[in-house]
């Protein structure tokens, strides 16, 4: 194919979203022609490469463009291609160069008229992001302020977009979550007509499934995570931020009592991170973590949270929570605390649920009071009933510490209705257990039983094999907790079927090695058959 049709060729793949064909077109386009592309398919040929996770040759593509464009006299062009590279050295944590490139594309935008391009005027936007990154926060709101200014004189709709979306996340950040949310609506509805640009959609989506997580508002979580699910699938070729997509999937399954599906989800985001989706590093790890962390699978959640860590971001609280259920109560509460003190009001509203309980395995009742009560007055600030049910529980969990019956099964009564109507099988199953024990100390042993047996067949459902070892002891059932970790492998593998020999050869030990697990199976459960082994491993989720 030559330069010409392969240019032409390329085109038409990117205008139609078809990314891998625009990418390949383009750089077979650029290698063949003897002048090399010119600003405008450099442009293109950068955001190809960029959305196939070639992050290098986008922005060697991007720079390119930009020595174009000044060269040819095009300010315009020139400022655009700068606010691109400025907010692409963001995203990969090169603030200095981040800088450099801002200061070239404000210096552009100064000498634009409102005669000129409005594409050019995208130049602004990184200053106002980087005071968001670096949490001058009144600062980024001045600046969101003005580019709202700017845009609304001159038409710039994408321009609005982002006053809109960046002056959302400011909100948020600071703890005005209602008017904030308000404006990352008015972003959304400017990305679902169409008005924002394939790269900065992605971008946005980002950051807004990031804020409807921490706001606990699910049902905006629920619907922006769908918008953006189907937005990835009609490009299948995307592969920079289709990773996000796939893990916050991932997160909301969790939620909807679908492991399975959560575990899917995860695992394809992880499959994304290894084509080139560097934007999933933290997202697919941390999301794995939390779906073997939930299951029990106390090694693997480890592993994904250090992976999740290797990327700058503090992978809690999953990774303190993990460290209770493995007993390390000072190193769990020293993480949880550590991120409690140096976040944002964002950050510090997703974290304390968690907050209340580390203090309360730890015994410091008054700390975990304190995180109870800053949840209550969060609540009062926030519609949002995700918030409600995890502040209500957390009051129970206090009074109950406490010793206070009343008030802490008045309490979890109220979130076990709201965990059920919101419909998150898991944290409504938690809370039976606790209204299982509150009532258990009022001496109403038939309501407890009934709590817990209805928390111990949620958990089983799940495959919520801690939570499950937990419930069956409180009921004095035999539980798998007495077993070891290779005992459970061996339980497990029973259960499916598979023969002495054949387990010795799936675990690479010996025959006398399993029947010797097998026996010790036998006796910590007190059963005395392999099919009571395979039913015992069924009615606890084991399998």
């Amino acid at each position: 194919m030559g330069a010409g049709l392969a240019l032409e060729s390329g085109r038409a793949a990117v205008a139609d979203r078809r990314w891998r064909e625009g990418f390949e077109r383009l750089a077979e386009a650029r290698a063949e022609s003897s002048e090399g592309l010119d600003a405008s398919d450099l442009e293109l040929f950068a955001t190809a490469s960029l959305l196939r996770g070639r992050t290098t040759t986008a922005v060697e593509a991007m720079t390119e463009a930009h020595d174009l464009h000044l060269a040819r006299g095009d300010t315009a062009g020139a400022a655009r291609t700068a606010g691109w590279l400025a907010i692409e050295m963001l995203e990969i944590g090169d603030l200095s160069l981040s800088g450099t490139w801002m200061g070239r594309g404000l210096r552009l935008v100064a000498h634009l008229d409102d005669g000129a391009a409005v594409g050019g005027r995208m130049a602004l936007v990184p200053a106002a992001f980087t005071g968001l990154f670096v949490g001058d926060f009144a600062e980024a709101l001045r600046k969101f302020d003005e580019i709202a200014t700017i845009a609304e004189r001159t038409g710039d709709r994408e321009l609005a977009a982002h006053a809109a979306f960046g002056r959302g996340k400011c909100l948020t950040t600071i703890g005005d979550t209602a008017d904030g949310l308000a404006s990352l609506d008015q972003a959304i509805a400017a990305i679902v007509a169409g008005e924002v640009s394939t790269l900065w959609t992605c971008v946005f989506f980002r950051n807004l499934l990031d804020i409807a997580h921490e706001s606990f508002d699910l049902g905006r979580a629920r619907q922006w995570t769908s918008v953006f699910s189907r937005w990835c699938s009609a490009q299948p070729e995307l592969i920079a931020y289709s990773g996000q997509s796939h893990a916050y999937r991932a997160q909301l399954h969790l939620l909807d009592g679908e492991w399975a599906e959560a575990s899917a989800a995860a695992t394809v985001s992880e499959e994304c991170l290894r084509a080139g989706d560097f934007t999933a590093g933290y997202v697919a790890n941390y999301q794995l973590a939390e779906v073997h962390r939930l299951r029990g699978e106390h090694r693997a959640a480890d592993e994904h949270y250090r992976r999740a860590a290797a990327t700058g971001w503090d992978p809690q609280p999953g990774w303190a929570l993990l460290r209770i259920a493995q007993g390390e109560i000072s190193p769990g509460r020293a993480m949880l605390r550590h991120a409690v003190a140096g976040a944002d009001e964002g950050t510090r509203r997703r974290l304390l649920p968690a907050l209340v309980e580390v203090e309360l395995a730890a015994d410091d009742v008054d700390t975990a009071r304190r995180a109870a009560e800053d949840l209550a007055a969060l609540r009062r600030d926030s519609p949002a009933p995700m918030l409600a049910a995890l502040a209500d529980a957390a009051a129970a969990r206090v009074a109950f510490a406490r010793g206070d019956t009343r008030v802490a099964r008045e309490a979890v009564t109220t979130a076990i209705s709201a965990w059920t109507a919101l419909s998150v099988p898991y944290e409504a199953a938690r809370c039976r257990v606790l209204r299982g024990r509150i009532v258990r100390v009022d001496g109403d042993d038939d309501a407890a039983l009934a709590d817990l047996d209805a928390a111990r067949r949620a958990f089983a459902d799940l495959g919520a094999h801690s939570a499950l070892a937990e419930v069956n002891e409180l009921m004095g059932l035999r539980t798998a907790g007495a077993l070891t970790p290779r005992e459970v492998e061996v339980l497990r593998l029973v259960s499916t079927g598979l023969t002495n020999r054949g387990i010795a050869e799936r675990l690479s030990l010996s025959e006398k090695t399993v029947a010797r697990h097998l026996s010790n199976i036998f006796g910590k459960l007190g059963l005395s058959s392999r099919s009571a082994a395979t039913a015992y491993a069924y009615q606890n989720g084991l399998i």
